[in-house]
Formats: structure tokens, C-alpha cells, sequence
């Protein structure tokens, strides 16, 4: 005779939730992500620190340059509106030839377009700054005497020209202490960090408040540099870094 089995009791009990558990993250990386998540909580470093990491940067490399070429302030104009997301070594390579035909904004108008876009067609979005080169050659002669202005707010009325062009301008060929923020003075200034921001305006304004008056002048050269050739986006070189004892970053190697 076949055996009855005993119906099911349901347990008033609610079923007990497994959640999996995650894997740990290793130091360096929850450490990293903590900081991630909230960036208020990292401090500049002192007025002191600052002081010796310019200080330290000027003992190495004492008058810093760009590494784009130009003849006068007109040609480092076009050379800085052609290097929006292009290389300085790739603009050069175009720019030579260019500059050789067409070193004032009248030649640059007389060279034409589309010649100009033959010119630097090497280079990333080259059909908009054939565009904007020759407009703003026209503006310069129209309006400025074929001058290159010396005052932020005229140069950001050019085509092609923001805000990071013109302190490129105004620093490299009039002399003023400017704070260029390109994507490698970004980087390294939130890393040690020297001014903490989200925007390049933001890093701008902050290092203005606390990079000493003497070393204002090549500060965005130093920064720049440094972040270009050390501390670079995936992997700091931490082991040849003149200021790793200094800097604060989680992401240091040393």
C-alpha cells in the first residue's frame, strides 16, 4: 500500500535574502574610488608645499616653453587654434609650411580657404580651423589694425578662440601671467592636489589664488609639462617625479 505524503507546512518565517557578497577591493583601489566618490574631502596642499613645489619645478627646467612653433604673436594665435584636440607635434608638422607663405593676417587672407585647408589637413577638425583661421585673419585686419589683442576679452571675440587660447596668447606672446588649463594642468593639479575643481575655470581661478606671484609666469609651462611627460593620465611616473614626496594623490606609486 502506497505511503501518503505529508503535505507541505509553509514557515511562517520570511525567506532569508541572499545577497552575494563582493569581492574586497584591493588598498590602493578602494582608497582611489573613496575619493572618487568624494572629492570635498581632499585638502590642497599648504601655502608651504606650494611654494616648494614651484620652487622645485623652476630649479629643473628654468624658463619653460611651449612646444608649438610661430614667428610673432599672430602665427602662435593660429598655431594655438589649430592645436584644439590635435598634437603640438602634429601642428607643427602642418604649420611649418603654412607659416612659410603666410606669417601676417593679410597673407593669410590673400592664401585663401581652401589653400589654408590644404595646409594643416593633417590635423584633427581641419575644415572648421581653415574656417576660423581665415576669419579671424579677416577680423584682425578688419578691426585691429592686423594686431593680435592683448586683452582676453577681444581675443575670445575670434573664431576659434576660447579662453584657454587666449591665456596661451596673452601669456607666450605678451608676457602676461596667465593660467592656461589644458587637460594634462587639470590632471595634475587635482591630483597632488594644488587647487581641486571640476571645470578648468575653476583649477584656473584656484591656482591664481595660490601659486606665488614669482612663479606665475611659467606656472601653467611647469604644470603642463609635467603632466605631459610625468605625471601622466594612466600611469604616473612617480619613481622620476621631482615633487612625489609632496604630492598627496592616492593614484602615487612611490
Amino acid at each position: 500500500m502506497p505511503v501518503k505524503k505529508s503535505p507541505a507546512i509553509k514557515s511562517s518565517r520570511p525567506a532569508r535574502k541572499v545577497v552575494a557578497k563582493k569581492a574586497p577591493l584591493k588598498k590602493a583601489a578602494a582608497k582611489k574610488a573613496a575619493v572618487k566618490k568624494a572629492p570635498g574631502k581632499r585638502k590642497p596642499v599648504a601655502p608651504d608645499v606650494v611654494r616648494e613645489i614651484f620652487t622645485r619645478f623652476q630649479a629643473v627646467n628654468p624658463e619653460p616653453k611651449g612646444e608649438l612653433e610661430y614667428v610673432n604673436p599672430f602665427t602662435l594665435l593660429v598655431a594655438v587654434v589649430l592645436s584644439a584636440q590635435a598634437t603640438d607635434v602634429g601642428v607643427n608638422k602642418a604649420s611649418r609650411a603654412l607659416f612659410a607663405v603666410a606669417d601676417s593676417p593679410e597673407k593669410m587672407v590673400a592664401l585663401g580657404e581652401d589653400a589654408i585647408r590644404d595646409y594643416v589637413k593633417s590635423i584633427g577638425l581641419f575644415r572648421n580651423k581653415a574656417r576660423n583661421v581665415y576669419a579671424l585673419s579677416q577680423i584682425l585686419i578688419e578691426k585691429h589694425r592686423s594686431q593680435v589683442p592683448r586683452d582676453r576679452d577681444l581675443l575670445e571675440t575670434l573664431p576659434g578662440v576660447g579662453r584657454k587660447t587666449a591665456n596661451v596668447v596673452l601669456n607666450m606672446a605678451f608676457g602676461h601671467e596667465t593660467i592656461a588649463v589644458d587637460t594634462h594642468l587639470f590632471r595634475v593639479s587635482n591630483r597632488i592636489p594644488l587647487a581641486l575643481g571640476k571645470t578648468p575655470l575653476a583649477i584656473e581661478l584656484g591656482l591664481e589664488k595660490i601659486i606665488p606671484r614669482e612663479f606665475m609666469r611659467h606656472a601653467h609651462h611647469w604644470l603642463i609639462l609635467h603632466g605631459r611627460y610625468v605625471c601622466k593620465a594612466r600611469r604616473p611616473e612617480c619613481e622620476r617625479c621631482v615633487i612625489s614626496d609632496l604630492c598627496t594623490s592616492p593614484e602615487k606609486r612611490v
